[in-house]
Order: structure tokens, then C-alpha cells, then sequence
């Protein structure tokens, strides 16, 4: 697989975000099927792994410490802080709360340095200084080599570079969330920062995982999301109809439009796709090898965009966490 430049890294153009198997999207896979997509993954040709404390209150810290931990060497491993303290979800940004949370991670991965380490959401009762701060101690400490940030804006983006040289940021990324595309991208490539999107496919809704609500189980955080609920459904299910036929046009799968367009929008670009199917895992993961033509990029963005989705990617209580920038009719604080 191609590489791209990540901080200090070169890593695969595409990663695997690792949530899905033990966090929000229902049950966990079975542990076999967990570690033939990991496995899998890192024989495809990815070396970038993303996973986070909070996922599972640790568990998904420990499943990708122990499947990947033998193969430690093949590849860029990336966690998060912020949104746990302890076996607890929080929001804590507070610089020693991040410290606790980083040695915590360490022992659940069972490494001794995580090479790129994010605030997952930025605690605004703390200035991101302090915590960015708290994490370039970790650096100078010899346990992380780079930091993150996930969910910011532009203006909280250069404030936390001043402090500290920011490797990756990261935020949802698709098709159909186009928020990146008001200021952040601009400011990553101004400063040098590279661009991870997570949930390239939509939450899974542009590769075609879910055509009726009934499907989702009552675990799955999606029955709260806006795009997901209702007439904004119909409505999106309309315009997935039309974004599958791009796909048949450029001969690949929807997944793979999703991704295919997002590589080739910004060199500098990392999608970071996530799912419980090794099948599914090896057809993201192909998606490396798509160049679309000018014409399909152009029709997927004329098809999918803001003014073409029914609904605000998050709920209010869930926008309240991020600082990202918004669309018109995006949920406020």
C-alpha cells in the first residue's frame, strides 16, 4: 500500500480505526473475528492503527495490545485521552488526568511508548495550553513521540501547535460531513499537520450497512444520531441510492467511492475506516489502489453535501463535546 507523511511517520494512506470492535457500534465481535481483522488488516498493508481508552473503558486498548503486540514493529500505533478518567467516561482534560490516563494506556497496550497520543476532545473548562502542555511533558518524558488532537477547530488547532508541534488532527470525514472543508484542512496544511478522517463511509450508511432502522441494535449510538432518525433517514436513503450508482459508474463498491475520493481530495489526507468484517476490513483496504476520475469526484460532490443530507451529524448533547466548526443547521452548544 502507498504511504503518507504523519508527524514523524510514514504510514499506509489508509489506517484502521479500531472502535467498532469493542464500542458503539452494538456487541463486540467474537474475539476470532476481532483478531482476523487486525491480523488481516496489517497483512493488507496497513501500519497505522487507531484506538483510545475510552473504547470500551480499556478494552479495546488491551485487544489491539494483545493481537498486534507480536508485530509491535510493523506499525504506527495511536491512542487517545480526555474522554475517560480511570474505568469511567468523562471529560477531563485536566493535565494530570491525561497523565494518569496515558500510564494506564501504556499498561493495557503493553508497550512502553505510544508513537501518537490525542486529546480526544478538548475539555474547554481547561485551556488546550494546559492540556497540550501535559502531553509535551509526556514526549519529553519518553512516553508518546507525537501528539494529536481530535474534534477541534482551526483556532484551537494553532493555539496547541504553539505549544507543541501537532502531528495529526482528527475529525470526522466523508462525503456526507463536510465540516473539515470550512477551515481545519486549510489550517493542517498551513502548519504541517496531517489530516486523519474518521468514519470515511458515513458511519457505515454510504457503504450500504443500513437500510432500515430496525437493524440497528439498541446499543448502537447511531439510533441517536439525527441523520439516522425519521424522515431524515428517508431522505438519506434516497440520495444513497444515487451515491451507489456512482460507485457502479466507477466500478467499486460505495465503500470504496468513500474512500478513493477522500485520498485523492488531499494528498496529505489519512482515512482511518473501521469495521468487524475481515471482509469488509480487505474491501477498505483496496480501496488504495482507485483513482477516480474527474467526473466522479465532480458527481460525488454535486450528489453528496451539505445541502443534499437531511440532518446534523450529531445530537446537541453530543455537539456540545466537540469544536469543530459547524454547517448551517448544525446542532448549537
Amino acid at each position: 500500500m502507498k504511504t503518507r507523511k504523519l508527524g514523524p511517520f510514514e504510514v499506509s494512506e489508509i489506517g484502521l480505526g479500531c472502535m467498532s470492535l469493542s464500542h458503539a457500534y452494538g456487541p463486540p465481535p467474537p474475539r476470532a473475528q476481532a483478531e482476523a481483522v487486525l491480523l488481516g488488516a496489517l497483512d493488507a498493508g496497513c501500519t497505522f492503527f487507531d484506538t483510545a481508552a475510552v473504547y470500551g473503558l480499556g478494552h479495546n486498548e488491551r485487544l489491539v495490545g494483545e493481537v498486534l503486540g507480536p508485530h509491535r514493529d510493523r506499525f504506527v500505533l495511536a491512542s487517545k485521552c480526555g474522554l475517560s478518567r480511570g474505568e469511567q467516561r468523562e471529560l477531563n482534560g485536566r493535565p494530570e488526568v491525561l497523565k494518569a490516563t496515558c500510564e494506564e494506556s501504556l499498561q493495557r497496550l503493553g508497550v512502553d511508548v505510544i508513537d501518537l497520543y490525542y486529546l480526544h476532545r478538548w475539555d474547554r473548562r481547561v485551556p488546550i495550553e494546559e492540556s497540550v502542555g501535559a502531553l509535551s511533558d509526556l514526549v519529553a518524558q519518553g512516553k508518546i513521540r507525537s501528539i494529536g488532537l481530535s474534534e477541534v477547530s482551526a483556532g484551537a488547532l494553532r493555539r496547541a501547535h504553539a505549544v507543541h508541534p501537532i502531528a495529526a488532527l482528527q475529525t470526522e470525514y466523508s462525503p456526507w460531513t463536510r465540516n473539515p472543508e470550512i477551515a481545519v484542512l486549510d489550517a493542517c496544511r498551513e502548519l504541517g499537520v496531517a489530516f486523519v478522517a474518521f468514519s470515511p463511509v458515513g458511519r457505515g450508511f454510504l457503504a450500504g450497512g443500513v437500510r432500515q432502522l430496525s437493524g440497528l441494535d439498541a446499543g448502537d449510538f447511531r439510533v441517536g444520531m439525527p441523520r439516522f432518525q425519521g424522515e431524515a433517514f428517508l431522505k438519506n436513503l434516497d440520495l444513497l441510492g444515487r451515491f451507489e450508482a456512482i460507485a457502479r459508474q466507477a466500478e467499486c463498491t460505495p465503500a470504496q467511492l468513500c474512500l478513493a475520493w477522500l485520498l485523492q481530495k488531499d494528498p496529505t489526507l489519512i482515512p482511518i475506516p473501521g469495521t468487524t468484517s475481515p471482509d469488509h476490513m480487505r474491501e477498505d483496504m483496496a480501496a488504495s489502489g482507485i483513482v477516480l476520475a474527474d467526473e466522479v469526484m465532480a458527481q460525488v460532490e454535486a450528489t453528496v453535501n451539505a445541502s443534499t443530507v437531511a440532518g446534523p451529524r450529531y445530537a446537541p448533547a453530543m455537539q456540545a463535546s466537540v469544536d469543530t466548526e459547524r454547517l448551517p443547521g448544525e446542532a448549537a452548544d
